[in-house]
């Protein structure tokens, strides 16, 4: 039988440091695993191994331990247990200086682990892969992995978690400083990053299985935090972002930044609702089958959104639906920024704080810096746009979720309620300003139709107490083009005043969910114009 050596317990007045002497070593991710274990065993450090682990170790030519000669048992169940035995979990537990622990481990020869470095099985990348199978995914929830994280890091006071190759530095130069020795406020601190790792984890988990709930009993919801922000809405809050590890279509948070300064919290949130936008109405087909859709957002409302057959069109077309107001916002498009798209965004008289496209060509990019050195140039890939998402929205006290308002507009379920019967372009495009007026905040109202090439806003009215006063901000911002416009509503309307002020500017066709009361008056004052009237039956309220 080994002697037994117990750890001395952390001695006060020397920043609680404890000394390495034996480590436990099992990583998914093998990345600079070598060399940390090189470092530890050049301090003298037992080390102790699993599987692959342990072989990767060996074939370096270092001595290890394998965990089956500590437990006495080998790995069983195709690997499902090898760890979960007291000969491991007393030793990482055993708090030590503590008589009855310490008694205990001698009389059960458990020798004590003063570093456990684990990294678990990637179950997110694995249920990030196509086609993955549920017996797949299961594979990879790891069992022994957590609870020995949670046991070292439970009991810091003694042993350091180590929880992912990015530590390993910070490590070395601890334990350098500290003759193989760390101190508590390291221990500490891994600790609390090992909690955080299992909880995300046991979080993905639990969200893909049970992805199919838009409202489950208990949501588990976890984030990475990625780039830092100087500050959030304003200077004087804090702010960060979070990257959504189970996110599977494309990011403003996760897409290649080619040029600019740093994004702020409100360009992110102006990009996300922008980048939506602009997707949906790149998968319309409204100006033509080969489609681009691109918008123009501020304060997350679009001021311009079009459709048409090339980016240097639709770029074209958003720009011109709020000039004063597209100054200074941020253009996002379903295409790619080629040349001429680059110049048509770079024209005289614009600015843009970001421009976001699956792609960038390097004449674009030229061009856009040259323009503006400033201006954020967001690459976010080609993947398939992610339909369904559960949203998410803060309250004091808690959070109000939802399956995301994403799908693109079913003309196929409206119904022709009044007025002429609508042609095909007409309904193509009232699907185009559908989304328009669902990317807007309530009450709202927009105005639109075809522009040459494509379709177009014209004008919009967000954000206010009545409908009446958002129709008569879109009428006031579509101006002349309000004439001969198609006019969509996110939800219906209590009275015909509203569908009155539109009609009077020169809207001929209304489309809105319906479900008034006096749904009626609306249908009769379209049929006394000849104005058309569409219903989807869908309301669109964003707050």
């Amino acid at each position: 039988m080994r002697q037994i050596s117990l750890s001395h317990p952390p001695e006060p007045g020397t920043n609680d440091l404890v000394r390495v002497r034996r480590a436990l070593l099992s990583a998914s991710d093998k990345s600079g695993l070598v060399e940390f274990a090189r470092m530890l065993a050049g301090l003298g450090v037992e080390l102790i191994s699993t599987g692959g682990t342990s072989k990767a170790l060996r074939d370096a030519g270092l001595d290890v331990r394998d965990v089956s000669d500590v437990t006495g048992f080998p790995e069983m169940l195709s690997g499902r247990v090898k760890t979960l035995h007291p000969k491991v979990h007393g030793g990482i537990l055993g708090v030590r200086g503590d008589v009855d622990h310490e008694a205990a481990m001698r009389e059960h020869a458990i020798e004590p682990i003063d570093l456990v470095c684990i990294n678990l099985y990637p179950f997110e990348a694995t249920v990030a892969k196509d086609g993955v199978t549920e017996p797949e995914a299961v594979e990879q929830i790891d069992i022994g992995g957590p609870a020995m994280v949670r046991s070292a890091a439970k009991n810091h006071d003694g042993v350091l978690v180590v929880t992912e190759p990015a530590q390993y530095g910070q490590i070395a130069k601890e334990l350098g400083e500290h003759s193989g020795s760390t101190t508590r406020a390291l221990r500490r601190a891994f600790a609390v990053a090992a909690f955080a790792r299992t909880a995300a984890y046991d979080a993905a988990i639990a969200g893909w299985l049970d992805r199919d709930d838009p409202t489950p009993h208990r949501l588990t919801i976890a984030g990475v935090r990625g780039g830092g922000l100087r500050y959030g809405e304003n200077p004087h809050q804090p702010g960060a972002v979070y990257i959504d590890t189970s996110w599977r279509g494309p990011s403003v948070i996760a897409g290649e930044q080619l040029a600019g300064k740093q994004l702020s919290y409100n360009n992110l949130a102006d990009a996300a609702a922008a980048l939506e936008l602009a997707q949906q109405l790149g998968e319309l087909g409204a100006g033509g089958s080969a489609s681009v859709g691109a918008c123009v957002v501020k304060h997350t409302n679009p001021c311009g959104a079009a459709t048409a057959h090339t980016a240097g069109d639709a770029v074209r077309l958003a720009m011109a639906g709020d000039p004063i107001a597209t100054y200074g916002g941020i253009l996002a498009l379903s295409g790619l920024v080629d040349a001429d798209t680059a110049a048509h965004v770079a024209g005289e008289g614009s600015f843009f704080e970001v421009v976001i496209a699956p792609a960038f060509d390097a004449g674009a990019v030229g061009t856009l810096t040259e323009r503006w050195k400033n201006c954020r140039l967001l690459a976010v890939g080609s993947a398939p746009r992610a339909v369904g998402a559960r949203t998410f929205k803060s309250i004091p006290g808690g959070m109000l979720a939802q399956r995301a308002d994403d799908a693109v507009p079913d003309a196929a379920s409206w119904t022709h309620a009044a007025g002429p019967a609508p042609s095909a372009e007409t309904i193509e495009a009232a699907r185009a300003l559908v989304c328009v007026v669902r990317a807007l905040s309530s009450n709202a109202v927009c105005l639109g139709g075809r522009d040459g090439s494509g379709v177009r806003l014209f004008g919009a009215g967000a954000g206010q107490m009545d409908r009446v006063a958002s129709c008569r901000l879109a009428v006031e911002k579509a101006g002349e083009h309000a004439r001969a416009s198609i006019a969509a509503s996110d939800a219906f309307f209590p009275f015909d005043d509203g569908p009155r002020a539109l009609i009077e500017a020169g809207a001929t066709t209304i489309v809105h969910p319906g479900g008034s009361k006096r749904d009626g008056d609306t249908f009769a004052l379209c049929d006394a114009h000849g104005v058309t009237c569409l219903t989807t039956g869908i309301r669109h309220f964003r707050h």
